[in-house]
Order: structure tokens, then sequence, then C-alpha cells
């Protein structure tokens, strides 16, 4: 078992009167770490519980906002587990019932989609929550249970079918198979669900483009052409695919100098399976053309689960300016500006962006190849 970053973060915050918030995608391991935390919990002398919020009887239970009911539900325990909360109606409400009568109750609270659990936890809970996000697998994780060798040497299968817990270690046809049964229930059990969208294919196929289209500035106005809607839909299915934690958007970074290209974004996906999975594009690296744009997203991904897990606080963008010119990722922080060109070759000639350089004091550029990622993605001390 692959020991989660995040644990220690939440272990951190138990007991302190606070819910204890945990959103992810599906099959990233959400209840099975909130099952080893109440496990840990208990051995150390705690009456823990899970709760499966999708059974009808859990849902019966807890949709209420009396505080008696509530409590004798969970009746002695410590620690409780919400998993699927947000399947509970007015689930924010009886958590902030609880957590203002009963503080001493340690309550973690599961969910597949921050659109829907935002909306549900959100207001009542100003205040009193704590939110984390639980990712595939990092590199980071990886590392405590492999060495670099061995990561090296199953970097190719990581960009082809990605780092979900339950792909990681099976063999390519394995992991095509899963693959397929994940994409599906994200796009045919979460996302659809919300909204009463219907309009699967047009889902589907705009999906389809964006991950044709990672490393690349995303116009929405071609999306919408291409699939002929709105630019309004294609805001809100993109909103909408952010928020089940199926892709996320870099900004473009601008402070006005001219021919700075500003106001727009990239898109990238949190796992390069599930891209993958989208296109059917299982193939080795070395029959493929889009071994930067994998790289791309691999690495800023990657860097997005690194500075959770180290609690590293920075503005995330990428620059470009009209003449070419351009930095893939930048970190914004104390005043900083450091920026990363990603080029999986080690060999590949770079030219160091001077414009950028020039215009922005106490900025740098470092290249991340498939040789050093490592100095990039982990601990130093690792």
């Amino acid at each position: 078992m692959f020991e989660r970053s995040i644990k220690l973060l939440i272990e951190k915050q138990l007991y302190k009167g606070k819910v204890i918030v945990l959103y992810g995608a599906r099959r990233t391991g959400k209840t099975t770490l909130s099952k080893q935390i109440l496990k840990e919990q208990e051995l150390e002398g705690k009456k823990a519980k899970y709760y499966n919020c999708e059974l009808l009887s859990v849902k019966s239970e807890l949709e209420t906002t009396n505080e008696q009911a509530l409590k004798s539900f969970f009746g002695d325990k410590d620690i409780v587990v919400l998993d699927e909360a947000q399947n509970i109606e007015n689930i924010g409400l009886a958590l902030k019932i609880l957590v203002d009568t009963y503080p001493d109750i340690q309550i973690i609270a599961t969910g597949s989609s921050s659109f829907d659990l935002v909306n549900k936890v959100g207001e009542p809970l100003v205040g009193r929550s704590r939110h984390f996000i639980l990712y595939p697998f990092s590199m980071q994780e990886i590392r405590n249970k492999h060495d670099l060798f061995d990561i090296s040497a199953k970097m190719e299968s990581i960009l082809r079918f990605g780092l979900y817990p339950s792909v990681f270690e099976l063999d390519d046809e394995g992991s095509a198979d899963e693959l397929e049964d994940i994409a599906s229930n994200y796009l045919y059990k979460d996302i659809l669900a919300f909204e009463n969208i219907k309009n699967s294919r047009l889902l589907l196929d705009l999906l389809k483009l964006l991950a044709l289209q990672i490393g690349n500035e995303v116009s929405y106005s071609e999306l919408a052409q291409k699939l002929s809607v709105s630019i309004h839909t294609i805001i809100k299915y993109i909103d909408l695919l952010e928020k089940c934690f199926v892709v996320f958007s870099l900004r473009s970074f601008s402070r006005n100098l001219r021919n700075e290209i500003g106001k727009s974004q990239k898109i990238y996906f949190y796992d390069l399976g599930i891209r993958n999975a989208l296109i059917n594009a299982y193939n080795p690296l070395s029959m493929r053309n889009d071994i930067g744009a994998l790289w791309e997203n691999f690495c800023i991904i990657e860097r997005l689960k690194y500075n959770q897990a180290n609690k590293n606080r920075c503005n995330t963008y990428f620059w470009r300016m009209y003449s070419g010119q351009e930095v893939d990722y930048i970190e914004e922080y104390s005043g900083l500006l450091d920026g990363f060109e990603f080029k999986y070759n080690p060999n590949m000639k770079f030219k160091t962006p001077k414009k950028f350089l020039e215009t922005y004091e106490n900025s740098s550029v470092d290249v991340i190849h498939s040789k050093n990622w490592w100095e990039f993605l982990l601990k130093k001390e690792q």
C-alpha cells in the first residue's frame, strides 16, 4: 500500500473542531485513505465508524436537521467518515449543526466532485472546515516505495497510462481496460448527473478536442465553432469538467508588456491515462508525436501535487509573447518568478526567453527533462 502524502496533512487537522472535507475524482483512493485513518485512530483508542452515504439507510438517517437525532445516529463515536457525502440532502446544514453542537466528534466528509459538495457544504461551513484534494498517485508517493532507477524504468508507462491507484501496477492491457472503466464513470456517473446534463456526445467531443490541445492555448470561440454550440456552453462544460477533477486550467502571466499575450489559458488533464483513454492513444512513446505535450502535462500536474503535499503556496501561470518567446510554467511567490520549460529529450536545444528575464526582476527559467525531473518533483532529501 502506498502512503498518501495528504494523510499527514489531514491528521494534523484532526480534533480541532473542524470538519475535514476530502475531494477527489472517483477511484483516486478517498475511501481507502479515510478507512486507513479510521483504523489508525482505533489503534489509538478512538471510537470510529465509516458510513457510505450512497446507501439509502444512511441517507435517511442523516437527512435531518434534528441535532438529537444526528447525535443518536453517531452514538459515542469520536471520529466518523461520511463517504460520498454529496448524496445527503442538506449535508452542509447537518454538518454545521453537528460541528456547532458536538465539536468533539471529528467528521471527515468525502466527495467525488467539488461541484456538488461545495454547493452543499460551502456556505454553512464557513470557518468550520478544512478542505483537501486527493489526486491520483504522485511521484513523491511512488518514490516512497520505489527507487529512482525503478521509477525511471516506469516513466514511459506513467506517460501512457497515468497514475490512478488501480492502474499503476497493471500490465498494458490491464491498464487500458481499467482506464476505460474509470473514464466511463467520469462521464456517465458523475459529470452527466450534475445539472441534468444529457448531451454526452457533446461532452465527449469536447474532451477529445481538449485532449488533443494539451500544451496549446485554448480558444473557447474555436471550440464552440467546431462543436456548433455557443461559447457560453463551452465555458459551462469546461467549468464542470474542472469541478469534477477531469481537467484544470493554467492562466497566462501578463503585466501589460506590449506584445505579451494576456487573458488566455491552457487546459491540462489531472491524469494522462484518462487523457489517452479519451483518444485511444496508448501506443509507445517511440510511435507518438505528442511526447512534448505529455511531458508538459505530466510535469505541471505533478508539480501541483508536490506543492500541495509540501504546502507550497504560489500563483501559477504560463507566459508567451506574440513573437514566440514563451515559458511553459511559472510559479509566483514572495516577489519571485520561477519559470520552467519542459523538454522530454535532455538533448533538445533550449532558447532562453531573454525578454522575460529582462522584463521581470527576480525571475529565472530552468529546463526540466527526463534526466532531471526528480529535482523538480521530489523533496530535496529524497
